[in-house]
């Protein structure tokens, strides 16, 4: 194995998390980075179908006044491309808060079930739910792998008016999973090439 190639487990789960339409809002969320975004997680969701590898499909329901995320909100929906590719999913999980692991079903307790150690973390925010996630599953002991462009962000300002730009912020969480030891941020190319590639189990 070449130092770009990866190895996929035959049940390696594939987590699409929140890519709904609430974040084409541009004028509630500001300027985003990575427009091939979309297209990326597409490609994923088609190769996890044509290997027979799960899907699991994250859905974010805020709780925030006003949110466009809010359940009620026409924005909850997913996009239309991971509505179309639904039917595939194994699993739906719905949460409240940035972590995938704190949603309903329970993520870890299906994991567990079905015997899954290998996670590919993928959508929308980079390095909100998308870091948060990957950052919980490398502490629970799985081996995560997040493909930094099948997920993108928004430009952030913290509270002293010190603001970041999109790439910026993907950046700083390629840098945190991977130096933090948490996750491997590989691309979509590599995952795919690992798809079409023999299944390998993984330790």
């Amino acid at each position: 194995m070449t130092k770009n190639e990866i190895a996929l487990a035959p049940t390696a789960a594939l987590l699409v998390i929140d890519v709904q339409k609430g974040f084409d809002d541009a004028s509630y969320w500001g300027p985003r980075n990575n427009p091939a975004a979309e297209a990326n997680t597409a490609a994923l969701m088609d190769a996890w179908q044509e290997t027979g590898r799960p899907v699991v499909l994250v859905q974010h329901a805020s709780r925030t006044a006003g949110s466009v995320l809010a359940a009620d909100h026409p924005g909850h929906a997913f996009k239309d491309f991971v509505a179309e590719r639904a039917g595939q999913a194994a699993l739906l999980v719905t949460k409240t808060v940035n972590s995938s692991f704190y949603g309903t079903p329970d993520l870890a307790a299906w994991l567990t079930a079905q015997g899954i150690g290998q996670l590919v973390v993928s959508g929308i925010q980079t390095n909100m739910c998308v870091e948060t996630t990957a950052r919980m599953a490398g502490n629970l002991g799985y081996d995560v792998l997040v493909p930094l462009d099948a997920t993108h962000t928004f430009d952030l300002a913290g509270t002293d008016g010190t603001a970041l730009t999109a790439d910026e912020l993907a950046t700083a969480t390629a840098v945190n999973l991977h130096g933090g030891g948490f996750a491997r941020v590989v691309t979509t190319a590599q995952l795919l090439a690992a798809c079409a590639a023999p299944a390998q189990v993984t330790a």
